[in-house]
């Protein structure tokens, strides 16, 4: 029978192989206390396995509360447990009720992150993964051969549709190839979402039609169910290319209904990771966390990026990157990158990913540009242009005079 296998890493007063077999217990056949009907039959088809452990250190003060040692001593590990797939099947609430859940809430641990799963192949042909990946991002954005360069409307919130599509009409003027809302926009007071909807698409399909490119737009449907569903129809009917969803906010089980429909590119926002990844002894990591998302079917998924405004590492973002090379499926989410970039981290991102199979974002690296947007947008492709040839910041000003009025302004 086909197992699921989960890592961990994992903080403990207790010896490691008591607290993993804590872990295994509670998360299967067993609880704290031996009940009826737990039978050794019942266990050996149900319960879960501890395949491996590795001990890595020992600390003298626990990464967060639970059991206290009597002498001050909290062992460090890694430890990797299976669970049979008759357990939950092919249900991703219950998997991941399964693989996290409780296990936050144990004592035995005093950290506990999910570090990476590894599926059984019969996940691969029971979900079908992303519908449009980085292949269809390229197909409904019609470009090859470097990132998709991309921008967030600012303000966040706070302006009428009108003045959106206003903003909309410089960025694809300016020759942009992706915008999307601010996760704060969904539909505010001033700015109804099917009204806001049908006055930007007025700009972009009128564009497309005069230039023949069509930018894509992820409009935010987060919100109850029904409404999502409704959000994502008057997209599909003002013809539009892409959603957007809060996915940690909105929940798996929805977030696959509206991947499942496959008229739309899914852009997965994961606003509230810090929140379950930035202790480093709890959570969950990117390369666990992406996997699940893709079986949901997630089409774009951010990943922060090199010399970000955020608390993740550069380690940290490289990591998340390559975890979307490495595919579950015939497609595979594109990375996002976002947060404070400009052109100057191109050549780091490219150095250490090698691909441009990315949507690469900027707010104010374009917005801002001291020759405008039109100037900022074209900085980015010379950025990645000049990253791409193993050119550094210093060649590429040289070399690019858009790029080299980036350098000045953001360069320090």
């Amino acid at each position: 029978m086909e197992r699921i296998i989960a890592k961990y890493y994992i903080e403990t007063p207790y010896t490691v192989e008591k607290a993993a077999q804590v872990l295994a217990g509670e998360q299967s056949s067993g609880t704290f206390v031996a009940v009826p009907g737990e039978t050794e039959e019942l266990k050996a088809r149900f319960a879960a396995r501890v395949e491996n452990i590795e001990i890595l250190e020992t600390v003298d003060t626990p990464a967060i509360p639970g059991a206290s040692s009597p002498t001050n001593t909290y062992t460090r590990a890694n430890v990797t447990v299976s669970w049979s797939i008759e357990n939950f099947g092919y249900n991703l609430p219950t998997m991941v009720s399964t693989l996290q859940g409780n296990l936050y809430e144990i004592s035995q641990f005093t950290g506990l992150k999910l570090m990476d799963i590894i599926l059984p192949e019969s996940f691969k042909t029971h979900y079908s993964g992303p519908k449009f990946g980085v292949t269809g991002m390229r197909r409904l954005t019609g470009v090859y051969d470097r990132p998709v360069i991309g921008t967030i409307i600012k303000p966040s919130i706070g302006m009428s549709p009108e003045d959106t599509a206003a903003i909309v009409k410089t960025l694809v003027e300016a020759g942009i190839d992706f915008i999307k809302d601010d996760e704060l926009m969904q539909s505010a007071a001033n700015s109804p979402f099917d009204k806001r909807v049908r006055t930007i698409m007025d700009v972009i399909n009128d564009h497309a039609q005069k230039t023949g490119k069509r930018v894509m737009y992820a409009f935010n449907i987060s919100d109850e169910a029904d409404a999502m569903q409704h959000h994502y129809d008057t997209i599909v009917k003002h013809g539009g290319s892409c959603a957007m969803i809060s996915i940690n906010s909105v929940g798996l089980s929805a977030t696959k209904k509206l991947c499942d429909r496959g008229e739309l590119s899914i852009h997965g926002h994961r606003n509230g990771w810090g929140m379950i990844n930035r202790h480093p002894l709890l959570g969950i990591e990117f390369p666990a966390y992406q996997k699940i998302w893709q079986l949901a079917g997630v089409d774009q998924l951010h990943v922060n990026g090199i010399k970000n405004k955020f608390w993740e590492s550069d380690d940290s973002v490289v990591k998340s990157i390559k975890s979307l090379q490495e595919p579950i499926f015939k497609e595979s989410a594109i990375p996002v990158i976002s947060s404070g970039q400009w052109g100057g981290q191109a050549p780091e991102t490219y150095r250490r990913t090698q691909t441009v199979d990315v949507l690469y974002m900027a707010g104010g690296g374009i917005m801002a540009h001291p020759m405008g947007p039109g100037a900022g947008v074209v900085a980015l492709k010379q950025a990645w242009e000049a990253a791409v040839d193993g050119l550094s910041i210093e060649q590429a000003a040289a070399k690019y005079p858009e790029f080299a009025e980036s350098v000045k302004k953001f360069g320090k």
